[in-house]
């Protein structure tokens, strides 16, 4: 475990130790949660325009994802692992580059950022991809470099965000697979009725 551990310290200084100053700004906007919601409600504008009145189905899908991904990251992962962020790594911590000075919460494994945006990622390219045929580059792309913001910021070693986004994808598999079997079975009872 040691030698996992070494490498993904030593990635993670050589990946944040990569800081360029004119990207500060970018990346801390690319890290802020409020940042994406011009992103969020084309999202959700794309949902409500193919999927009418199933829409609402996916939108509590969305709502029950995100609640899953924050809490599965937040109140299960990082309480049993309680591996310090980087920036509260007494070893390294002088190390780190914080571009806007914030480390946040003492414990990083694993990233809630890159767990919720691989999750939504996941999710909302199963639902939209049939519409829309490289919404999973744009989704992933988008999930990629908020994941990837987190090193930048000094507050998550790549692990953290690897194994975040691997938990997250798994959340969007099943969130998506069980909101696609309960929209079917909805639409084979309102074709029954007619």
């Amino acid at each position: 475990m040691n030698f996992i551990t070494n490498i993904d310290t030593e990635l993670f200084l050589f990946l944040n130790g990569l800081h360029v100053d004119c990207l500060d700004p970018v990346m801390t906007f690319i890290s802020g949660k409020l940042s994406w919601t011009p992103f969020y409600l084309i999202l959700l504008f794309l949902v409500i325009r193919n999927y009418k009145k199933q829409s609402i189905a996916i939108i509590i899908g969305v709502i029950i994802l995100i609640i899953c991904s924050d809490q599965i990251s937040s109140s299960v992962f990082k309480p049993i692992f309680e591996r310090p962020r980087p920036c509260h790594n007494e070893h390294i911590k002088d190390l780190v580059y914080l571009p806007n000075g914030h480390c946040g919460g003492a414990y990083g494994f694993i990233s809630s950022h890159a767990c919720n945006v691989f999750a939504l990622a996941v999710y909302l390219t199963s639902m939209l991809k049939k519409y829309y045929k490289k919404i999973a580059w744009v989704m992933f792309i988008w999930a990629g470099l908020v994941a990837y913001s987190r090193i930048y910021m000094g507050v998550h070693y790549p692990g953290d965000v690897i194994v975040g986004a691997i938990v997250g994808a798994l959340i969007g598999i099943i969130i998506s697979k069980t909101v696609s079997y309960l929209n079917d079975k909805i639409k084979v009872k309102h074709q029954k009725q007619a």
